[in-house]
């Protein structure tokens, strides 16, 4: 990922290089340098230092390597075929990520607009032919007068940077494009940690619905089986209600996770560029693999890894540069015009030597009185400067606990997971061992049936735990931003615009 510069375009002519060259190292001075501030380094993200591995939780032990670089396509760490196919559609097709790359275009387009237009002349051709009627004058005669004029011209003009308005408002525009950039490049990986997250999400809700749809069963068996016995008088009234409620509260249960789980099927399909009727099948949740390592970017590093801090950084940096055009705007501008051309009252004479016109001027222009708006327009830039510096700390900030966050909830998951797996396996033995037992005769089939229902909402946690540490590692991957490439981390719009660094 490249910002964009403005080196290529900055090309003055030859004439007007000595006067820009000199006026332009007094526009450094106009305004702010555009560095973002210093931002504390803390030591660790959370408040309690990050461990360096999480506990085994169903066999897999997560390593955060603290310092490792962050890796560019993460959700291949899962090591499901499906899921890339997921992520690299969503990437192709999105229509969301296809508009912001269309207005990224739009939006450089406008910047080389702008840098011809300001820095380089401007040279038109006319043509002009029109037929005239003067008033009689009554000192001369009664007659009017009839006549053509033709006249076909080339003119030049160029304004002189002299305080570089033009060059600070190239730059400001060229770092908003670089807004837009890592705007981009946040949108691309946002999409791409939304469709691993709905795919994670909905394979959950699945498995969910297919173990409680299994609870619903024994509940409805055992209400049966508790009316039967009521009518016999084996249990009472009291007893035979409560599996009834017991059996629709589950019951119940199923139509929000249905729901639930057809949002996420629709919201799925349209991060594919999809309609929600030709949503993918879900997942094997089994068949996914939780990624052993993941990297820790160190907060120093990370202020240049995530593009939302980038992006701030680059709203630095164009605010910095409004300053130094605000400033600008209030000194004197120096104009240059040149035409050349062909006239005369008919085309032969117009087209002769002696039809030859030229005309060449400077003008020369010093604001002295806008009724303080000159004044309060710099005001306005230097305010909105110190509120982008506040926004560039709060992002850090946000950063910071962004990641202090994910750290906290994938430790937290795989303890969870942990006695949730323990559990789920225990709930499992007894239930195998009530069923042997039945089997045999030695036990009656309600004992079958409570022991299963234990192992079944064990199983329910169990599912629910490993689906958060799925997408809760998806979070940190997320987190941990792009790769650094230093060649684009060099190439700013301010360093090529002539402002200092």
């Amino acid at each position: 990922m490249a910002t964009f510069a403005l080196s290529r375009y900055a090309r003055y002519p030859r004439f007007g290089v000595l006067a820009v060259a000199t006026c332009t190292l007094a526009a450094c001075s106009f305004g702010p340098s555009g560095e973002p501030p210093a931002m504390p380094q803390p030591a660790h993200y959370g408040a309690a230092a990050q461990p360096t591995q999480t506990v085994p939780a169903q066999g897999v032990t997560q390593q955060f390597v603290v310092g490792a670089k962050p890796v560019p396509e993460w959700w291949k760490q899962y090591q499901s075929d499906a899921l890339n196919a997921l992520v690299d559609e969503g990437l192709r097709n999105s229509p969301t990520l296809a508009a912001t790359d269309k207005n990224l275009a739009a939006a450089r387009e406008q910047l080389r607009a702008q840098i011809g237009s300001s820095l380089l002349p401007t040279i038109d051709a006319g043509g002009q032919a029109t037929r005239n009627r003067a008033l009689a004058i009554p000192e001369i005669g009664p007659n009017t007068f009839l006549y053509n004029i033709f006249v076909g011209q080339l003119q030049a003009h160029y304004t002189f940077d002299l305080f570089g308005a033009s060059r600070l408002a190239n730059a400001a525009l060229a770092a908003r494009v670089n807004v837009q950039v890592y705007q981009f490049d946040a949108a691309r990986r946002a999409l791409a940690a939304n469709i691993v997250t709905a795919a994670i999400t909905s394979a959950a809700l699945h498995a969910q619905i297919d173990t409680t749809e299994r609870l619903v069963a024994i509940a409805n068996d055992q209400a049966r089986d508790t009316q039967r016995r009521y009518v016999l008088g084996a249990v009472s009234h009291a007893d035979q209600l409560s599996a009834q409620q017991s059996a629709a509260s589950l019951a119940a249960s199923l139509p929000t996770l249905k729901q639930q789980w057809l949002t996420t099927r629709h919201a799925l399909a349209v991060l594919l560029g999809r309609t929600p009727d030709a949503a993918p099948d879900d997942l094997d949740l089994a068949r996914l693999h939780v990624p052993e390592q993941v990297p820790v970017v160190v907060p120093s590093e990370l202020l240049r890894s995530r593009p939302d801090i980038q992006a701030a950084d680059a709203a630095v940096k164009a605010a910095a540069a409004d300053v130094g055009v605000a400033t600008a705007q209030m000194f004197p501008t120096l104009s240059l015009s040149a035409s050349m051309g062909q006239g005369g009252f008919s085309w032969p004479v117009a087209l002769s030597g002696a039809g030859a016109i030229w005309s060449i001027g400077a003008s020369l222009s010093q604001p002295l009185f806008h009724g303080g708006a000159l004044v309060a327009q710099r005001r306005a830039a230097q305010d909105t400067y110190d509120a982008t510096i506040s926004q560039y700390k709060q992002t850090v900030l946000a950063a910071f606990q962004n990641v202090a966050d994910t750290l906290a909830a994938l430790e937290h998951d795989a303890q969870a997971l942990d006695s949730a797996n323990v559990a789920a396996r225990s709930a499992q033995g007894v239930f195998e061992e009530t069923s042997g037992r039945y089997r045999l005769g030695a036990l009656p089939v309600a004992a079958t049936r409570s022991s299963e229902q234990q192992f079944r909402n064990a199983q329910l946690d169990e599912i629910r735990y490993t689906s958060a540490r799925l997408t809760d590692t998806a979070a940190l991957f997320q987190a941990m931003g792009n790769p650094l490439v230093e060649a684009a981390m060099s190439s700013t719009p301010a360093a090529s615009a002539g402002m200092p660094n």
